[in-house]
């Protein structure tokens, strides 16, 4: 049987979707399975990115010398970060403070909340206290199957966490969590602030607050036609810092020197990516990398994201010149995201604020 016969034969069979934990994927996108034809072969060439791929393994680095280290060791410790986000913007860190506590216990919650039945899932917000809209899936603009996102996740605003009443243990470990992971990026944020020398150590804490950030987690189900849909759609990542803690199956790919290379899992390890603010805010300096999930045939994967962000009203601009970026709000920029993904279907992001050479 081929693939698109698989993908026909799902969509045929009837789903009680007050059983099933997953989100109409077939159904709601049937029109764009259906264009798979017998004759199409979906391993072709346009396909070939997702199959020539390397494995890699991120920068490691031991945050114990930054926080406990003597000075020698502490400044070595910087340096590393700063070339990470230089060269990579991706790193990973050990001995990071979070307790394998509350990481686990965060990870057996959010289990537990994506199992829930995706009727009910799609009530949460309310049942939460969650604003509207946190609970999201798929790709609502996808006009082809390679703009699909196989995954669903709670995109939650942390003045949401604190407020949410309905599943006690699930918003107390979701704050425990978030507290941990703020305290954690401001650190980071301000380090490497001090390393393009810049003398300002409050600019994070004042302008990236508890209602302004944001903690998502993600879960990624099997895909029956994997890996040609991605769990998670080529993007960057529109914040200055994003933690991520990810479960051992793997999934994660960075676009690095015109290639597509994997991450390989560290369950351990706390993964950090720059995103598109500090790119703009660096100058250019630290770099905000295209990255996306591919997906698995038979497992589920889980990840939860901690996301730093300023207020709408906060100003973006380089305190070096030449500029590479004209100055813009937060909310200038989400807005004009949101634009280019309603017209043409992806995110544009940075290169639609570079200053003008003319």
């Amino acid at each position: 049987m081929t693939k698109s016969s698989k993908v026909q034969q799902q969509a045929n069979q009837p789903i009680r979707m007050e059983e099933s934990p997953d989100p109409p994927f077939v159904e709601t996108y049937k029109n764009l399975f259906d264009t798979i034809s017998n004759n199409e072969k979906l391993d072709s060439n346009k396909y070939n990115d997702l199959f020539l791929v390397n494995e890699c393994e991120l920068p490691l680095i031991n945050l114990h010398r930054l926080n406990y280290g003597d000075k020698f060791e502490r400044e070595e410790c910087k340096k590393k970060i700063a070339k990470a986000s230089r060269e990579w913007g991706f790193f990973q860190v050990v001995n990071h403070g979070i307790s394998p506590d509350i990481l686990g216990k965060m990870r057996r919650e959010q289990v537990s909340l994506f199992k829930k039945p995706f009727h009910e899932k799609t009530n949460n917000d309310k049942n939460l206290n969650f604003s509207e809209g946190t609970y999201r899936w798929g790709t609502p603009t996808a006009t082809c199957l390679r703009q699909i996102s196989w995954s669903e996740a709670f995109h939650v605003p942390l003045s949401d966490v604190s407020c949410s009443k309905g599943l006690s243990s699930l918003s107390s470990t979701m704050e425990q969590f978030a507290t941990t992971l703020s305290e954690l990026a401001q650190q980071l944020a301000r380090l490497l602030a001090e390393e393009l020398g810049h003398n300002e150590s409050n600019y994070f804490k004042e302008t990236c607050l508890p209602s302004t950030c944001y903690l998502r987690m993600n879960r990624y189900p099997p895909c029956p036609i994997s890996p040609q849909l991605l769990g998670l759609v080529p993007h960057t990542d529109s914040d200055f810092l994003t933690i991520l803690h990810q479960d051992e199956i793997g999934g994660l790919q960075l676009f690095r020197d015109g290639k597509w290379i994997s991450v390989k899992p560290n369950p351990k390890a706390l993964i950090i990516n720059v995103g598109d603010l500090f790119q703009a805010w660096s100058n250019g300096v630290y770099r905000s990398v295209e990255h996306r999930v591919v997906t698995n045939k038979v497992k589920e994967r889980f990840s939860t994201a901690f996301l730093l962000c300023p207020s709408y009203d906060t100003e973006i601009l380089s305190r070096v010149e030449p500029f590479v970026y004209r100055k813009f709000t937060f909310r200038e920029f989400r807005q004009q995201v949101q634009e280019d993904v309603k017209k043409f279907g992806y995110k544009v992001g940075l290169p639609r604020f570079i200053v003008s050479s003319h």
